[in-house]
Formats: structure tokens, C-alpha cells, sequence
């Protein structure tokens, strides 16, 4: 086994003792961690995802996971950069707890830019395009069209079942609908 296989698996353990119970921790696998960080409404979710000679390399950051998809780029950009630094000064030792650490110090700090009125309008924009792309897409769309003979035959086919038998109550009357066709009556 290597040395940097061997202060992996080390690590490992570290990281499953620290944060045994810790929900907002998520081994995606034996190379990838995500750490959810959470200030009031606003929240983020950093994925760490060691090389094959980390420690003695710098890991992967990802910022770029569906959960982010409302994170601004400044954001985004600014706890990237926050990282990147800490992890330069902890090349050649096990460095994923430091990192998820130090950011949860400065979480108030780095989501003091994102604001709910940006986070919407975001959306709304993507919103927008995506719903004049998808019109778009459903003028090219062709229905089949199908006869009354060929849907009657669809239907009945439907109906029958594997059994080849109609379903219990296929022919019963609708009381409900009966009883509103008739007159009402006045009472006596």
C-alpha cells in the first residue's frame, strides 16, 4: 500500500468518528465528501473529492451541484477562492476536515452577498428561457391521430385485462349521475 493510500484510509477514519451522526456530512464515496452549511434561510454544500496522491496534492473543490444552482457566482467564486487558500498550507496532510472547518467559520460572511430577491430573479430568468425553448420544442411535436375504430379497439383492449373479462361494474349505472338527470322533486 502506498503512503498516500495509507493517510487516506487514515483519514477516512478520522472523518467517520468526527462526524458520525452530523447530517449535514455525506460520504459520497471512499474519494468524495460533501459538508452542508446552513445560515438561516440561505445554504450551500462544498464537495471535497481527493486525486490519487492527495494529501500531497491539493483535492478537487465542486461548488457546481444541483443544491448551488440558486448560489451567485461571487458567491460561489469567493468560498472557492477561501479554500483554495486554506488548502495551500495543508498540502502533505489530511486537510478535508480543515477545510469543511474553517468554512463554518465564515459562513454568515461568504453568504452576506446572496439575498433572496437575487436568488428569485435568477430563477425567473431561467424560467423564462426554459419555457420558450420548451414551446419551441412542442410546435415540432406531431401527435399520432388516430380513428374512432382504432381507439374503441384500444380501449377495449385496455378494459379486458390479462384475464381476457371485463372489470367487476364495468356496466353499472352511475347513481349519481342518474339521480341528477331525473326531475327534482318537491318536497311534501
Amino acid at each position: 500500500m502506498s503512503e498516500e493510500a495509507e493517510l487516506q484510509a487514515e483519514e477516512i477514519e478520522v472523518l467517520k468518528s468526527i462526524y458520525d451522526g452530523d447530517e449535514n456530512f455525506k460520504q459520497l464515496s471512499s474519494t468524495t465528501y460533501q459538508y452542508k452549511y446552513v445560515d438561516g434561510e440561505k445554504s450551500f454544500i462544498l464537495e471535497i473529492q481527493w486525486g490519487p496522491n492527495y494529501p500531497n496534492e491539493k483535492p478537487k473543490f465542486n461548488m457546481e451541484i444541483f443544491y448551488n444552482q440558486s448560489l451567485l457566482q461571487t458567491v460561489k467564486d469567493k468560498i472557492f477562492s477561501l479554500v483554495n487558500e486554506e488548502a495551500d498550507q495543508w498540502i502533505g496532510s489530511a486537510m478535508t476536515y480543515t477545510l469543511f472547518e474553517c468554512l463554518k467559520e465564515k459562513v454568515p460572511e461568504l453568504l452576506a452577498e446572496q439575498t433572496e430577491e437575487m436568488t428569485v430573479s435568477s430563477r425567473v430568468e431561467k424560467l423564462v428561457i426554459d419555457d420558450q425553448s420548451s414551446q419551441q420544442s412542442k410546435k415540432l411535436e406531431k401527435k399520432e391521430h388516430l380513428t374512432k375504430a382504432q381507439k374503441r379497439r384500444a380501449w377495449d383492449r385496455a378494459e379486458m385485462g390479462k384475464a381476457g373479462e371485463k372489470p367487476r361494474g364495468w356496466d353499472w349505472v352511475d347513481i349519481v349521475k342518474h339521480l341528477s338527470q331525473t326531475p327534482h322533486l318537491p318536497d311534501s
